[in-house]
């Protein structure tokens, strides 16, 4: 049985705990074997192995005396931007290198709450910035796929690449993410996972190490939809430390699955369709459009014009939200610093030296962005188009349910093959970041494979705090898909 533990699904582990088929001890143990096996993939910044079986522990007598949470004794990954209270947290930077937080993020004190186990701290691109999971402090993360008949490494995506890459890989049974742009969505789509970016305002980003706090949203990344539905479930809540968290219930997502799509319409964007875009992506769209159709949905052909104003929009909005964040960083109260007796040489050392290159270069950007003579040039007409972009989007979407698209405009990437060439990297983004501009939930679920034997994703969008349809249509393209394909444990 012990072997076999890391193959179930989240809800699986959760109700075979409840059953006592196994313990939480066996359960975390498991994992801990597999991480430590796994040390090729450079999943996790920090396991914590000690704590992890301490929390399991615990959740067996809860188990035993039948006061189980909803989560009691699952054990997952929490990516390396939630702050958690006596842990590490780094934000895959130099300049956290050592930081302790004092208090704990909401979402990982939720997950807790209902008895989940933390495994350790996973890997991500610095302070969220990138989408390959390359510009961490603390070395890339490998995708446990590989093209077929190869050994190159690829990108898991970023900047949740250890949480996509963790879950792929089974070295957790589900993990918190970050989204700020396609953060969850873009990493799931590379590593055959399901990444769910809930509406801004539905997790607190209380106690997640700002990138770009207009954008930010946590949401998990799981092996299936019915794993996602259960993970939002307890990460979801109002919070009165977070005054953009929203005020309303949470519903049961999981209950929504069994309801199917009949009836409902999805709107497909013509201005999805980018030059270049693969072959075999324009045939997986049409063949999830098929696959709707099938279920009982009505295609709708839309419109988005303003779609090809949203990365410019994003990568000035983005960055200078990151250079006001970021200023915190300055070598005095925490973290790294770099002495010198002059107090601005200290700043500038310590942040020379602290930030990797890519985080230089937003912060630049977005310093620039919000300049005087500048402003109103950049900053605040990127935030007059995103109000556009929002009522476009919400206009659109009040004549269909959902709007399907594809998750990512390629499968995975070699690591190094787009580190030079910023735009490029920029333009992985290109499906997902409008949902983050108008603070809607969007979800990628895996849909199969292309020529090289990779993962392809497609994309749900909904309309804010539709989470529950967006779950129907997933575990829609779940069925229709039968996605059973695992990458080979190469790294064993």
């Amino acid at each position: 049985m012990m072997a076999d533990i890391t193959d179930l699904t989240l809800a699986q582990t959760r109700d075979g705990l409840k059953n006592k088929d196994f313990s939480a001890r066996e359960a975390t143990d498991a994992y801990l074997s597999r991480i430590e096996a796994a040390a090729a993939l450079n999943t996790y910044i920090l396991p914590t192995p000690d704590g992890a079986r301490a929390q399991a522990d615990a959740a067996d007598a809860k188990l035993a005396k039948g006061e189980a949470g909803p989560l009691e004794g699952v054990p997952l990954g929490i990516k390396d931007l939630f702050c958690t209270k006596g842990t590490q947290t780094t934000a895959g930077s130099k300049i956290l290198e050592g930081f302790v937080p004092p208090y704990e993020s909401t979402v990982s004190a939720n997950l807790f709450r209902d008895g989940a186990v933390m495994l350790g701290k996973l890997n991500l691109d610095e302070f969220a910035m990138g989408s390959s999971n390359e510009t961490s402090a603390f070395g890339p993360v490998v995708n446990p796929w590989r093209r077929a008949g190869e050994e190159t490494k690829l990108t898991p995506g970023g900047s949740s690449g250890g949480s996509s890459a963790a879950v792929a890989a089974k070295l957790c049974a589900g993990a918190t993410a970050t989204d700020t742009g396609g953060s969850i969505r873009q990493p799931a789509s590379f590593t055959g996972t399901v990444g769910l970016k809930p509406t801004y305002g539905r997790c607190s980003r209380f106690g997640i190490v700002a990138f770009a706090s207009s954008l930010d949203q946590a949401g998990p990344i799981t092996r299936d939809v019915r794993d996602a539905a259960v993970m939002l479930k307890s990460m979801a809540s109002h919070d009165a430390k977070d005054s953009t968290s929203i005020d309303r219930p949470v519903p049961d997502y999981e209950a929504a699955l069994g309801q199917g799509i009949k009836g409902l319409k999805i709107g497909v964007p013509k201005e999805y369709r980018v030059d270049g875009m693969p072959a075999e992506i324009e045939a997986l769209w049409q063949q999830g459009i098929d696959w709707a159709k099938a279920a009982g949905a009505e295609i709708v052909d839309v419109s988005l014009p303003l779609t090809k104003y949203a990365l410019p929009v994003y990568y000035i909005v983005a960055p200078a939200e990151a250079s006001s964040n970021l200023a915190r960083y300055d070598g005095v109260k925490y973290g790294l610093r770099v002495d010198d007796p002059n107090i601005q040489e200290q700043y500038a050392k310590t942040r020379a030296e602290g930030f990797g290159d890519e985080v230089q270069r937003r912060i630049l950007i977005g310093t620039y962005v919000l300049s005087a003579g500048y402003y109103d040039a950049y900053y605040l007409r990127a935030q007059k188009v995103r109000k556009k972009i929002f009522d476009e989007m919400m206009g659109v979407l009040s004549g269909v349910d959902l709007l399907l698209t594809p998750s990512a405009p390629s499968a995975a990437f070699g690591l190094g093959e787009k580190m030079n060439d910023p735009l490029a990297m920029y333009l992985n983004d290109i499906f997902t970041v409008t949902t983050n501009l108008a603070g809607l939930p969007g979800i990628s679920v895996p849909a199969g494979l292309d020529g090289q034997g990779l993962p392809l994703g497609l994309q749900l969008i909904g309309r804010p705090f539709e989470e529950e349809t967006v779950l129907r249509g997933a575990k829609m393209l779940e069925d229709a898909a039968g996605f059973t394909a695992q990458p080979d444990e190469w790294w064993r």
